[in-house]
């Protein structure tokens, strides 16, 4: 997955599809950007699925800046379990991110420049969501427990 995606629901085809326990409010969203509050499917302390919203960013425990966050979004599945930054949150932390669609950007000629056309990938019907397998941490800045996804570039079916 790329740096950004839409989930647009509904509700209620979120939850059957990712047998979710307990409610949660998300509304729609066509443009999820790095930095903003996404929604999360993660494990409870009971082993159950909850879904809670948590910023997009993995912000290591060793970072001054929480602006790092914004950088780190995306991992290679190949080294995640190997990369100091990532390492701890791959044991740890993982979680799932429900999504409609991402978005690609394919380099297209405009005149006598050149733009970058945003294409939605998505599952062929468009009532279907897919699963993005994230890492995610908890802000080591912030004295609430917000937690922070970052990607590993893996879909769910």
């Amino acid at each position: 997955m790329c740096g950004r995606y839409a989930l647009y629901g509904p509700t209620s085809r979120i939850r059957e599809q990712f047998d979710l326990d307990g409610g949660f409010d998300f509304g729609p969203r066509y443009n999820i950007a790095p930095t903003m509050k996404v929604l999360v499917v993660h494990p409870g302390q009971h082993c159950e699925r909850l879904a809670s919203t948590y910023r997009w960013g993995l912000i290591p425990s060793w970072a001054k800046d929480v602006a790092i966050g914004a950088k780190l979004i995306n991992a290679r599945s190949e080294t995640v379990a190997e990369k100091p930054v990532f390492r701890a949150a791959f044991r740890r932390w993982r979680c799932i991110v429900p999504a409609n669609g991402f978005y690609e950007w394919k380099p297209v000629q405009e005149g006598s420049r050149t733009i970058k056309q945003p294409y939605c990938i998505r599952p062929q019907d468009d009532g279907d969501l897919f699963g993005s397998v994230r890492l995610f941490t908890i802000d080591f800045f912030n004295s609430s427990t917000d937690r922070h996804p970052g990607a590993l570039p893996v879909s769910l079916p």
